[in-house]
């Protein structure tokens, strides 16, 4: 019984092994947050349009969100430390690119080359954790010190960028990867092992390119339609976008290994859980970003007191992360689940007494408040996805619920932040297409300069409305439809089996 539990039990290996692929799982989470304060110095030296910024911001999570699963599968395959390796030293080489990319369209595409080599990291970094730890209370433990860190790295993103902008040049976001990803290819084939799955079905090329030519088309047409108008482009991209996205659809119904199992969202819960890994990211993502411009292009402050103020709010999001479970524990998941959209609302609302004259303080008591509903649903959406399927399909549940966070992170600057702009076009002062961009042009009056501000503070609160109607709503759809008690479909008779098995082990 005792050499049976020190065979369990990790050592000193495992856990030098957790704090090692922790480091590549804290930058994907912090690049898709850390140009949110860092654009308007971004927007000082490589002037980008205002289609150009939104996609400099989130063409990051669309590539991660749209290539996780595919990478998954990839990975199951051919070793998923192969694909760790790999995919930390492309990220390494991107980060580079980005930093002295000499204008946007090459930032654009050095930050989509990060996010398909992030989308080799998560899924992989998950599988050698598995690996590490084969005791289920430890491995338990280790997913959870996981899931705080990649939390962790999208609240601290903004702050990390703004305390080193307030020193370095806007590249230097990008370059303190460098130093994570060597010492991760030193130590890895060190402490690390090869992990590859005993069975994996065929990997559709066609579904990966369906579902990431489907997404971009659609958040490209939104984009473009917000900063010029409903003309024929955006329309008729638009249409295309939707139109692959429903050929994706049909086909993974159609398939024997679909790269997302849509028949889950059969199951009520597991929607509910899927869309608050969505949309929690999605409204954190959008104020975070518009609160960095207003804060620094409107207020007036400086890019290290738009970090300081940031801080509050990124030391509630993670400290609710890491006391969840314990939380969970004592009012259950469904209690959790419901809460955390309430106080997500509440924060977004309280960003309406923001104006161009002053906020600092509604600004921070919103991202506290909204920070505690962040922090229990990025920690409570996986296991709630997971429990609402039966165990044979618990894998494609935590992916679906894993590529929700980075759709919702990218897809919450795409459509909130295309809704601030559009406001912005046809409120402000139309010499521009953007605050920062105005804000530029020398010999403005007070007046115009004003009109600008005030233009993108509606925006600001247009996409804050928007988002707490939502997680309202939402909150309102999961007290009513989440039971107290879920039973998945098909579980029982998985859990009898189980039941049968221990009771002959026992007899």
């Amino acid at each position: 019984m005792n050499e049976q539990r020190v065979s369990h039990s990790p050592g000193l290996r495992a856990w030098l092994g957790l704090l090692v692929v922790l480091g590549p799982v804290l930058l994907v989470a912090m690049d898709g947050s850390v140009l949110f304060l860092a654009m308007a110095k971004v927007s000082e030296a490589l002037s980008p349009t205002a289609g150009q910024a939104l996609w400099i911001l989130d063409v990051y999570g669309f590539a991660v969100g749209s290539l996780l699963i595919a990478f998954g599968n990839i990975g199951d395959r051919y070793g998923r430390l192969k694909l760790l390796m790999t995919g930390a030293a492309v990220f390494g080489a991107a980060s580079a690119g980005a930093a002295f990319a000499p204008g946007p369209e090459l930032l654009i595409a050095f930050r989509a080359l990060m996010g398909v080599a992030g989308a080799t990291l998560l899924p992989s970094a998950l599988a050698v954790l598995s690996e590490l730890f084969t005791d289920p209370r430890q491995r338990a433990k280790a997913i959870g010190i996981f899931a705080a860190t990649f939390a962790a790295g999208f609240a601290i993103g903004p702050v990390v960028g703004g305390q080193l902008l307030n020193t370095f040049w806007w590249g230097s976001v990008f370059l303190i990867n460098l130093p994570v990803v060597v010492l991760f290819l030193v130590l890895a084939p060190v402490l690390l092992r090869e992990v590859r799955a005993t069975r994996t079905g065929r990997i559709d090329v066609l579904s990966v390119l369906l579902s990431a030519s489907g997404i971009l088309l659609t958040a490209y047409a939104i984009k473009h339609a917000a900063a010029q108008g409903l003309t024929t482009t955006p329309v008729a991209t638009g249409i295309s976008g939707v139109a692959t996205l429903g050929w994706f659809i049909r086909r993974q119904l159609r398939l024997e290994h679909p790269l997302i199992d849509f028949r889950l969202f059969r199951d009520r819960v597991f929607t509910i859980a899927a869309i608050t890994g969505l949309l929690p990211l999605a409204a954190w993502s959008a104020t975070a970003y518009l609160g960095g411009i207003y804060l620094q292009s409107v207020l007036g402050l400086t890019v290290l007191d738009a970090a300081l103020v940031a801080l509050p709010g990124a030391a509630v999001l993670t400290v609710t992360c890491i006391v969840t479970p314990a939380l969970v524990a004592r009012i259950g998941t469904r209690a959790a689940l419901i809460t955390c959209h309430f106080f997500i609302a509440a924060g977004m609302l309280l960003l309406l007494a923001t104006s161009i004259s002053g906020g600092i303080g509604w600004y921070v008591t919103s991202t506290v408040i909204a920070g505690i509903g962040y922090g229990i649903s990025f920690s409570v959406v996986a296991d709630t996805a997971v429990a609402a399927v039966p165990t044979e399909r618990a894998g494609s549940a935590a992916a679906i619920a894993e590529t929700s966070n980075e759709i919702g992170n990218a897809l919450g600057i795409a459509l909130l932040g295309s809704l601030a702009a559009l406001i912005f076009r046809l409120q402000g002062p139309d010499i521009a297409g953007t605050l920062n961009e105005t804000l530029q042009i020398p010999g403005l009056t007070a007046a115009v300069i004003g009109d600008a501000k005030t233009a993108f503070v509606t925006g600001l609160h247009a996409a804050a409305v928007t988002a707490g109607i939502l997680h309202a709503a939402l909150g309102v759809f999961a007290l009513r439809h989440v039971p107290r008690v879920h039973q998945p479909d098909d579980a029982q008779p998985v859990r009898l089996a189980q039941d049968i098995v221990e009771e002959s082990s026992v007899r």
